[in-house]
């Protein structure tokens, strides 16, 4: 009675974690060999493991990234194609993310720069960090949104919070002035607070031609590539390879 009283008060304190460690604790004749402080350690750091394993969870939730199962260790590195295997080794650690520094990732259709780019947020989730994914024409089209029904401000400060934005498929198509002003301001409110992973077709070269006003483009420019660690890929596209090797 008085130990189904204790379950009862530990699921109320929401410690679900330490619940389940208490009854297998009850059910497992080896358990009670042990001492109390042993036993109550053993507790903790079940509460403590289920905590780390729901916030991780919820992160990679809440990234929605395009490959949520995307991580460095699946990444291949015998394909050639120009990928430096010592510096997503170091990318690995997130330290870019503790610096506030951003990653462009450039290359031709296929070439895994998606792929890489959520494995790059997946492994900042792993480390604690928020991360979000989002394609910059759909960022766009969002922003134009909150234009109209007031939520610009709100949307605003929702980006700015994010560790790691992703911002896939950049420059697909020439900005207007409206898109261009909104991307800036996405950009700014970030700049060496948060960091950027951007992936795009295009080397960063040839970006003013896709922003389009010299002046905002150089300010888009200089809030991203100045801090930036960049992967420029090549070769055939990895979807062409697989299906080959098929």
């Amino acid at each position: 009675m008085m130990t189904t009283a204790t379950t009862e008060k530990i699921y109320q304190l929401k410690l679900f974690g330490m619940a389940e460690a208490l009854a297998e604790q009850l059910s497992g004749p080896l358990y009670q060999e042990l001492s109390f402080e042993e036993r109550l350690g053993m507790l903790v750091d079940r509460e403590l493991t289920y905590r780390d394993n729901r916030r991780l969870k919820n992160l990679l939730k809440g990234a929605k990234l395009r490959y949520p199962n995307a991580c460095l260790e699946e990444i291949d590195f015998r394909t050639p194609r120009g990928l430096s295997r010592d510096l997503l080794l170091s990318l690995a650690q997130n330290a870019w993310v503790a610096a506030k520094q951003n990653v462009i990732i450039t290359g031709p259709t296929g070439s895994g720069k998606t792929f890489i780019s959520c494995a790059l947020a997946n492994s900042a989730c792993r480390g604690g960090m928020s991360a979000f994914y989002i394609r910059l024409p759909r960022l766009l089209q969002e922003m134009h949104i909150a234009r109209a029904d007031g939520s610009y401000g709100k949307l605003l400060t929702r980006f700015a919070r994010i560790a790691v934005l992703v911002l896939d498929d950049w420059g697909l198509a020439k900005l207007t002035d409206r898109e261009r002003r909104d991307l800036l301001e996405i950009l700014e409110d970030r700049c060496s607070i948060t960091s950027t992973i951007i992936s795009s077709q295009l080397p960063p070269g040839s970006w003013h031609d896709i922003i389009g006003d010299p002046t905002i483009a150089d300010a888009v420019l200089d809030r991203v590539i100045h801090n930036a660690h960049t992967i420029s890929l090549s070769g055939e596209s990895m979807r062409k390879t697989l299906s080959k090797k098929m």
